[in-house]
């Protein structure tokens, strides 16, 4: 077991996490975006917003996104997500496919429900380390996105600059349990996403800020994503941002409804099926357990 100390300021009397050191947890990824989750069904667990952003920290143990497993009488268990600036969001891809296999090794089953603020995810485990979950469907309407007024979705009109000066106009936008906006660019190395994105996801036009992609379409069953997330940066991978891609993709009759979304690390497939319903599909590492000590 692997064991990581951090350490934070003695708590005070208003403090609810004050006696509550050596806390175990578990380290995850799915394609090198990287979860620390908390099992709430074994021993009550309550962090502050603080302590998220410090246990995010990649000076100390590090990751995207911390997950709280919690009981739930309709599902397997209830699952509540926090960025790594400490942020609630109601859903997240690669995460839930993480726990979900975390719960099905733990059960010894290869079929699981889950429940997020998003709605009840079905996940299955295909082979070995290879999870699909359903995804539920996307969300196109301006209110539910949620954009700042109504427009034009697929083509925002938000202007972006390559390195070298040129201006590229678009921005589709949908929600797949949290507000996307896509870029189709021929190169995506050519822009600089790390300040691009910080940019986007405060524009005026996303009232709850959103998550940024630049895909670039390398053939109608291949595209390479590039992703700022949400109160998270760049990421290695986004369960979310790569549904959105293929979505928005699909929309446009840029690739298929089932479709391989590239990261630096891997693939996630997707597939936009006829229900509307999206399933995808994709590795996650194993499950290691760790000690947090606060």
């Amino acid at each position: 077991m692997a064991n990581y100390i951090l350490m934070f300021k003695k708590s005070t009397n208003k403090d609810k996490t004050k006696n509550m050191n050596n806390l175990e947890a578990y380290k995850m990824d799915g394609l090198g975006n990287d979860f620390i989750i908390f099992d709430k069904r074994k021993k009550s667990i309550s962090l502050t917003k603080d302590q998220i952003i410090k246990i995010s920290d990649r000076n100390s143990i590090g990751c995207d996104q911390v997950i709280f497993i919690d009981k739930d009488e309709s599902s397997n268990a209830f699952l509540k997500f926090y960025n790594s600036d400490g942020g609630e969001i109601s859903a997240c891809g690669n995460g839930s496919r993480c726990v979900a296999y975390l719960l099905m090794k733990e059960n010894n089953n290869k079929k699981i429900s889950l429940r997020t603020k998003a709605g009840i995810l079905q996940a299955e485990l295909n082979d070995q380390n290879l999870v699909s979950i359903n995804m539920g469907q996307p969300n196109f309407e301006w209110n539910k996105i949620p954009l700042l007024k109504k427009m034009d979705n697929q083509n925002l009109k938000i202007t972006i600059n390559s390195i070298d000066g040129k201006e590229v106009m678009g921005g589709f936008s949908l929600s797949i349990g949290n507000p996307h906006v896509i870029f189709f660019v021929k190169d995506f190395n050519q822009f600089n996403l790390k300040e691009i994105g910080p940019k986007i996801e405060n524009h005026s036009y996303f009232p709850e800020k959103c998550n940024v992609t630049l895909a670039n379409i390398k053939n109608r069953k291949l595209v390479k994503v590039k992703v700022w997330e949400r109160g998270a940066g760049l990421t290695k991978a986004c369960g979310t941002a790569a549904c959105a891609t293929a979505v928005s993709g699909a929309v446009l009759k840029l690739n298929e409804r089932c479709v391989d979304i590239e990261f630096p690390e891997g693939l996630l497939n997707i597939d936009w099926k006829k229900d509307n319903n999206i399933y995808m599909t994709g590795k996650v590492s194993e499950v290691k357990k760790i000690t947090v000590n606060i």
